[in-house]
C-alpha cells in the first residue's frame, strides 16, 4: 500500500485540510488543479546521521561521530540538489519544508547552513527541523531561528529513564525537560514525539509522559505505538515473541488514553497520531494527507509528483523512464546511499525506486489518506473519486465504512473517521484503497 510520511494556511474551524481544501469544497476545479501543478507544495530533506542507532529504528540512518566530515559533504550535496530543483521550477509554490533524519541536530552548523539555503530558495510559511534532546544545544536554539527555522519536532519518546534506556535513547528525562523548555522559550513552535506500547511502560508511566510534555509548554504532540521492525535490534530481540506489552489491544488502549489526556488539556486531534493546540497544527504534516505534491531529497527520501512535476524532473534525469500516457502521479524514493549522494553532481546521478499511478489509483490513495484526518474526505475529493473510479463503487465503499462504524457523514458532506475508525485504521484505509484498479507499475532505475 503506497504511503509516504501548495500553501496550507490554517483556518480556525476547518484547518485540518487547510485553506486550499476549504476552497475545493466550493470549487471542484480548484481542487483538481493540484493534480496537474508542476511545482510541489512541500519539501522533505533527509539527514541520515545519528549519534547512535536506537533499538527500534528502521529509518535510513547511521551512527556517526559528531566530527565526521561526511556530514558537511552530504549537506553540500543536498544544497546542489536543492538549487537544481529550484532552477527546474519544482520549488515554485513550495510553502513548507521539513528536515528529518536521523538526527539533524547532530549536524550542528551544517544544519544551520542547510536551513538557511532552503529558506532562501522558497517562500516558506513553515520550516521544521527534527531534534533530539542530547544534540539540541543552546547555540543551535539561537541560530536555527535566524536561519529560517520556525518549528522544532523533538524526539522525547518517554519521560521515564528506564524506558528510555530500553529504547536505546541517549537522553534522560531531565535533559528532555531542559531542552524542550529551552526550545519553547525561543518562540519557535515546538512539538514532541512520544511512543507507547514499549517495554516497561505502564498506564501510569504513559500518563506521566503525556503530562510532562504538556507541562513543558509545547503546542503539538505526536503519539505512536512502537512497531517492531525486521532488521532492528528490537526485531532481533522480540520479533518472534509477540510481547504482551506491544499487543494490539495495549496499543489501542494507550492511544485512547493519549486522546483523553491531551484533549482534556486543550489539544485537539487533527490527524490519527497528531494533536495540537489551536493554531499549532503542522502544515507540512497536512501536506502529506491532502494531495499536495512534495519533493524529497536525501537517501531514502520520498517524493510524490504530478505527471507535470515528473516531466520537469525527467528533463535532467535521463535514468528515469518515460511515463505512460495514463500515468498521473509518480511516487519516487531516492535509492542512492549516503556516499553516493555525496559524490553526486546533480539529480541526474541519483538512483530511484518509482511507483507510477493512474488517475484512479491516485484518487483511491487520496481517499485512503483522507481517512487519517479528523476532517476526513471532503466533498470535492469524493466527487473527483466518483468521476475517476465510478460513482457506484465509491458510494458502496463509503456505505460499507459507515455500516461498519468506521466512518460517518458530517454536516457539509464530508466522510469522517469515527473513534472505531481511528482504532481500526488499517481496516478503514483498506476499504478506500481497495477501490484502486489495476496493478501499480514499479520501477527501479
Amino acid at each position: 500500500m503506497p504511503l509516504d510520511t501548495n500553501h496550507m494556511d490554517e483556518d480556525a474551524s476547518r484547518g485540518a485540510t487547510g485553506e486550499a481544501m476549504g476552497a475545493s469544497a466550493r470549487d471542484a476545479n480548484a481542487f483538481e488543479a493540484r493534480y496537474t501543478q508542476a511545482g510541489v507544495g512541500a519539501l522533505y530533506l533527509h539527514l541520515p546521521f545519528c549519534a547512535r542507532k536506537c533499538a527500534y529504528c528502521d529509518f535510513a540512518s547511521r551512527a556517526t561521530r559528531g566530527d565526521d566530515p561526511r556530514m558537511g559533504a552530504y549537506v553540500d550535496a543536498l544544497v546542489r540538489l536543492l538549487n537544481q530543483a529550484s532552477d527546474l521550477g519544482l520549488l515554485e509554490g513550495c510553502r513548507t519544508a521539513y528536515v528529518g533524519g536521523g538526527t539533524p541536530t547532530l549536524a550542528g552548523e551544517h544544519l544551520v547552513r542547510l536551513v538557511r539555503n532552503t529558506s532562501e530558495l522558497a517562500s516558506l510559511s513553515e520550516l521544521t527541523c527534527e531534534a533530539n534532546p542530547d544534540s539540541l544545544s543552546d547555540e543551535l536554539l539561537g541560530r536555527l531561528p535566524q536561519a529560517g527555522c520556525t518549528r522544532l519536532s523533538i524526539g522525547v519518546q518517554s519521560t521515564n529513564d528506564q524506558e528510555l534506556r530500553t529504547l536505546g535513547r541517549l537522553h534522560d528525562a531531565r535533559q528532555a525537560a531542559d531542552r524542550v523548555r529551552a526550545a519553547v522559550l525561543t518562540g519557535l513552535r515546538v512539538s514532541c514525539d512520544l511512543m507507547c506500547a514499549i517495554p516497561l511502560q505502564t498506564d501510569a508511566s504513559w500518563r506521566r509522559s503525556l503530562g510532562d510534555v504538556v507541562s513543558w509548554g509545547v503546542g503539538h504532540v505526536s503519539v505512536y505505538p512502537l512497531a517492531i521492525e525486521e532488521g532492528t535490534a528490537f526485531g532481533r530481540r522480540y520479533g518472534d515473541d509477540d510481547p504482551s506489552w506491544n499487543d494490539p489491544d495495549v496499543q489501542a488502549e494507550r492511544m485512547s488514553q493519549a486522546h483523553a489526556h491531551l484533549e482534556s488539556r486543550g489539544f485537539a486531534r487533527y490527524e490519527v497520531a497528531s494533536y495540537a493546540l489551536p493554531g499549532q497544527r503542522c502544515r507540512h504534516n497536512l501536506a502529506y494527507w491532502t494531495s499536495s505534491p512534495y519533493l524529497g531529497l536525501g537517501t531514502r527520501a520520498a517524493s510524490m509528483l504530478t505527471r507535470e512535476g515528473y516531466l520537469l524532473l525527467s528533463s535532467v534525469c535521463p535514468q528515469l523512464p518515460e511515463a505512460a500516457p495514463d500515468v498521473r502521479r509518480v511516487r519516487l524514493t531516492v535509492g542512492s546511499s549516503t556516499d553516493e549522494i555525496i559524490r553526486s553532481r546533480g539529480l541526474g546521478d541519483l538512483r530511484f525506486d518509482l511507483e507510477l499511478m493512474t488517475e484512479g489509483q491516485a484518487a483511491a490513495e487520496d481517499l485512503m489518506l483522507g481517512m487519517r484526518l479528523v476532517d476526513g474526505i471532503a466533498p470535492a475529493l469524493l466527487e473527483h473519486a466518483r468521476r475517476c473510479l465510478g460513482a457506484d463503487d465509491v458510494d458502496a465503499a463509503c456505505a460499507r465504512a459507515a455500516a461498519e462504524g468506521l466512518a460517518c457523514w458530517a454536516p457539509g458532506g464530508s466522510l469522517v473517521p469515527t473513534n472505531r475508525g481511528w482504532l481500526l485504521g488499517n481496516q478503514l484505509y483498506g476499504e478506500m484503497w481497495d477501490l484502486a484498479q489495476g496493478r501499480i507499475v514499479s520501477v527501479s532505475c
